[in-house]
């Protein structure tokens, strides 16, 4: 027996799991201390009644023998394929239903779908990214090739002109920056795939909270992006379904990753439950408004944020078209964690967990109650003052 070499060449700790490390540490040690997380990206906004409903449903329907399933389809029931369908037309995009791919969430269907791929492709991420993408190609001894996503750029990272790659991710709005895509910036990348006989992994778990215009909610909204391109999508961050698990990926016919994935998924994958499935219908369907009132409720909470970071002159990207807020520290990410975690009693995430170019920036969620979201910037912005002021006295690294 021998073990996957690869292994040795991860991080010792994964992100998220340092940060839950440090908290849980910090809440031992002072155990009535009122901790509030803006850092991790679950969803604390419960389910909308009409999955709830629609859960309960599906549930006596298998306990009766008309309407009991086994083994559902390895690709999704035709009732929620024709429910995504339909929510791309609504955005006057046309897919077919041969192209949805039902699935247990974005991350584990991004993760999975490199079983498509040889090791021997060179993989393109831009840095900042999120760190799933960067280790699942560890683990299958890829070399890996980083573009540069910096403040010069607004955090979105466009080809570069002398480097090759065969498999590109992009993820818009950016985890994360925040940043969005334009559908012209998006046209550059898809021109760069086709020119380079390249595929883009196109993550767009938080393309329901795209409000601007221009701004690209599909990379299908592009022409020439069905002849290179993957979309994943998810329920998680539009319907609160983290804990329920399901996504979609849409690959269009003319690919030859279609017929690869299904064959794919018939080898491993048992199908997403058809319980979890009829709440994801539902969600698309007679609950659609309230997938947009929960999106709301989160993009207010980046409000907020991002008006007392105007009043404080804070330096950010993110909050208008995601749920997430970067913001600039001027030090050691890790270091600032620290600090605000002992002085405010405040989670965050460190940007350089996400890359080199993150180091000296942090990541903010809106993921929160209004009210727990009011509270946290008004320790934050106490924080800040006191920061700012005694900042050049402490020890941090300082980062330009």
């Amino acid at each position: 027996m021998k073990l996957n070499k690869n292994f040795k060449n991860l991080k010792e700790n994964y992100l998220f799991a340092e940060v839950s490390r440090r908290v849980e540490k910090y809440k031992a040690d002072f155990p009535s201390s009122d901790v509030i997380s803006l850092g991790i990206g679950d969803v604390t906004l419960p389910l909308s009644n009409k999955a709830v409903d629609a859960c309960r449903s599906a549930g006596l329907d298998l306990g009766t023998t008309g309407g009991f399933r086994g083994y559902g389809p390895y690709d999704g029931y035709p009732f929620l394929k024709n429910a995504i369908v339909d929510y791309y037309k609504r955005r006057n995009i046309e897919i077919h239903t041969d192209e949805v791919f039902v699935t247990d969430g974005a991350k584990n269907g991004i993760g999975n779908f490199l079983d498509l791929f040889d090791e021997d492709n060179v993989v393109m991420i831009p840095d900042p990214v999120y760190p799933a993408y960067v280790d699942a190609n560890i683990l299958d001894g890829r070399k890996i090739v980083y573009c540069d996503a910096t403040r010069e750029n607004k955090f979105l990272a466009m080809p570069p002109k002398k480097v090759k790659a065969d498999i590109i991710y992009l993820c818009s709005p950016n985890n994360p920056t925040g940043a969005a895509y334009t559908v012209e910036q998006l046209k550059e990348w898809v021109d760069y795939a086709l020119e380079n006989k390249a595929v883009i992994l196109y993550d767009a778990a938080y393309e329901a909270y795209i409000e601007g215009k221009g701004i690209a909610r599909s990379i299908f909204e592009v022409v020439g992006a069905r002849d290179c391109a993957v979309e994943f999508c998810s329920f998680s961050k539009m319907a609160g379904f983290t804990g329920v698990r399901c996504g979609w990926t849409v690959i269009p016919m003319n690919s030859p990753l279609n017929r690869m994935w299904l064959h794919r998924q018939a080898i491993k994958f048992n199908g997403t439950s058809y319980v979890v499935q009829r709440m994801a219908e539902s969600m698309l369907r007679g609950g659609y408004e309230d997938t947009k009132l929960m999106v709301s409720a989160y993009k207010n909470n980046a409000k907020i944020i991002t008006k007392k970071f105007d009043e404080l002159g804070i330096e950010y990207t993110g909050g208008k078209n995601a749920p997430y807020i970067w913001f600039y520290c001027g030090v050691d990410s890790w270091e600032f964690f620290d600090y605000l975690l002992s002085k405010a009693r405040l989670v965050c995430t460190p940007g350089c967990g996400f890359g080199k170019n993150g180091n000296g920036w942090i990541r903010l969620t809106s993921f929160n109650s209004k009210e727990r979201t009011e509270e946290a910037i008004k320790r934050f912005e106490k924080f800040w003052k006191d920061f700012e002021a005694v900042k050049n006295k402490l020890t941090f690294s300082t980062v330009k």
